[in-house]
C-alpha cells in the first residue's frame, strides 16, 4: 500500500511538472510571436492610431487596404523574383557541393585530408569582413561581375560555408562503414554510394542545410547591397532598406512592406520544420 501511494505521489509530481513545463513553454512562444504580432497589428493601423496612448492590442479597424497602397510604392513581386534568382541556385549549389565535400572528408582516403579538413574548420573562425573587400576586388575588377547576381551565387557552389560541410562530414561520420563495403563488393562506385545509400540516410541534415542556406541569403544585406547597384535588380532585403528611408512617416506601409518580407521566409521554414527539428535533435544525439 505504501509503494502504491508513493508511485501516486511521483506521478502526480511529474504530472505537474509537465504541466508547468507546458505553460511556460506556452508564455515563451507568446512572447517570441508577440513583435510579429505587432509588426502585422501596426500594419492594418493609421500613423494616429500608431502613436496613440495607451496602444491598443488589436486594430480598431483592419485596414487591409494599407497593403494595396503599399505595393504601389513596394513591388514586391520584384524583389521577390530577384531574390529567388540568387537563392534557388545558391541553395541547390551550396547542398550539393557541402553534401559531396562532407562525403569526401567522411568516406574518401586522399592525400592531405585531415590538413584539408581543419583548414576548412578553420576557415568559420575568419571574420567576413575580412574578406570583404579582396571578394570585392576580385569579382568586380578581375571578373568584371559588378551589378550581377554571380558575385552572390557562385560562392555558394563551394559548399555554401565550412560549417555546412562540417555538418554533413558528422552526420556521414555515424553511418556504418559496411554499407559501403557491401556496396563496392555489389559494384557500385562512389557516386552511386552517395546517391543511394548516404543521401537517403542524412536527408535530414541536408534539409538543415537548405533551410540554413536559405535564411543566410534571404538576410544577407550587406552583400547584397554591396554587389547590386540598381533598381530593376534589388532584392527583397534591399528594397526594404530602401523603402523605410523613402517613407519615414507612413509607418503603416513600412510595416505592411516588412510583413510581405518576412512571410516568404516563415513559409518556407513551416514547411521543412520537421526535418529542421529532427536535424537539430539527431546532431545533438549523434555529436
Amino acid at each position: 500500500m505504501a509503494k502504491k501511494t508513493a508511485f501516486q505521489s511521483r506521478m502526480k509530481h511529474e504530472k505537474t511538472l509537465n504541466t508547468l513545463a507546458l505553460i511556460a513553454v506556452i508564455l515563451a512562444s507568446l512572447l517570441v510571436m508577440l513583435p510579429i504580432w505587432w509588426i502585422f497589428r501596426s500594419s492594418l493601423m493609421t500613423n494616429a492610431q500608431l502613436f496613440a496612448w495607451p496602444p491598443s492590442f488589436f486594430p480598431k479597424d483592419w485596414l487591409f487596404s494599407n497593403y494595396t497602397k503599399a505595393l504601389k510604392y513596394f513591388p514586391f513581386l520584384q524583389y521577390l523574383k530577384n531574390t529567388m534568382t540568387i537563392i534557388i541556385p545558391s541553395v541547390l549549389g551550396g547542398t550539393i557541393t557541402a553534401t559531396m565535400g562532407g562525403y569526401a572528408f567522411a568516406r574518401l582516403r586522399f592525400r592531405g585530408k585531415k590538413f584539408l579538413f581543419s583548414l576548412c574548420v578553420g576557415s568559420m573562425l575568419l571574420p567576413n569582413m575580412v574578406t570583404l573587400i579582396p571578394l570585392y576586388i576580385m569579382w568586380t575588377k578581375g571578373f568584371h561581375l559588378a551589378n550581377t547576381y554571380w558575385p552572390l551565387i557562385l560562392p555558394y557552389f563551394c559548399g555554401g560555408g565550412a560549417f555546412n560541410i562540417f555538418l554533413i562530414r558528422q552526420f556521414i561520420s555515424t553511418i556504418p562503414r559496411e554499407l559501403d563495403e557491401a556496396a563496392t563488393i555489389d559494384g557500385a562506385g562512389y557516386f552511386r554510394i552517395l546517391t543511394n545509400i548516404i543521401v537517403p540516410s542524412i536527408k535530414p541534415a541536408i534539409i538543415v542545410v537548405a533551410l540554413l542556406l536559405f535564411i543566410q541569403i534571404w538576410n544577407d544585406l550587406l552583400q547584397q547591397i554591396i554587389y547590386i547597384n540598381t533598381g530593376d535588380k534589388f532584392t527583397i532585403a534591399i528594397g526594404l532598406s530602401q523603402f523605410k528611408g523613402s517613407l519615414k512617416q507612413e509607418w503603416a506601409y513600412i510595416m505592411c512592406a516588412t510583413c510581405m518580407s518576412f512571410a516568404p521566409g516563415i513559409i518556407f521554414y513551416l514547411i521543412g520544420q520537421k526535418y529542421f527539428v529532427e536535424g537539430i535533435v539527431l546532431t545533438g544525439m549523434k555529436n
